[in-house]
């Protein structure tokens, strides 16, 4: 089991959307960023087969809907798979992805299991 933690929150859908909106430069500047963070906090371990995933989005508060905060597995397992902990991000290599959501005033973050 590969466990890891990436500080702070990920942007939510409504925050990738606005960018996305704004200009295309945006958003390849937002995922190149949050794509590097993940693969600085997520280990050099290699998983070859099948894997589940499970995250617990630790928020600041519980303002945002969780549909939109789960959007940042986009930069997850971008992230994974650029490092090379996940062969590749599509369905042959994920199998469940479960979504846990937490609040942490003082120290948002997101936790990830595999």
């Amino acid at each position: 089991m590969i466990s890891f933690v990436i500080p702070g929150e990920l942007p939510a859908l409504n925050e990738i959307i606005a960018a996305a909106k704004s200009h295309y430069g945006q958003y390849c500047k937002m995922k190149k960023s949050f794509t590097e963070l993940v693969m600085w906090h997520c280990g050099n371990e290699t998983i070859s087969n099948k894997v589940n995933i499970e995250i617990t989005w630790y928020t600041k508060d519980e303002r945002k809907d969780p549909d939109n905060v789960e959007a940042g597995i986009k930069f997850i397992l971008d992230g994974l798979k650029e490092k090379g902990v996940i062969v590749n991000d599509s369905r042959k290599y994920i199998g469940s992805i479960t979504h846990n959501f937490e609040t942490d005033k003082e120290c948002p973050r997101v936790k990830v299991k595999l």
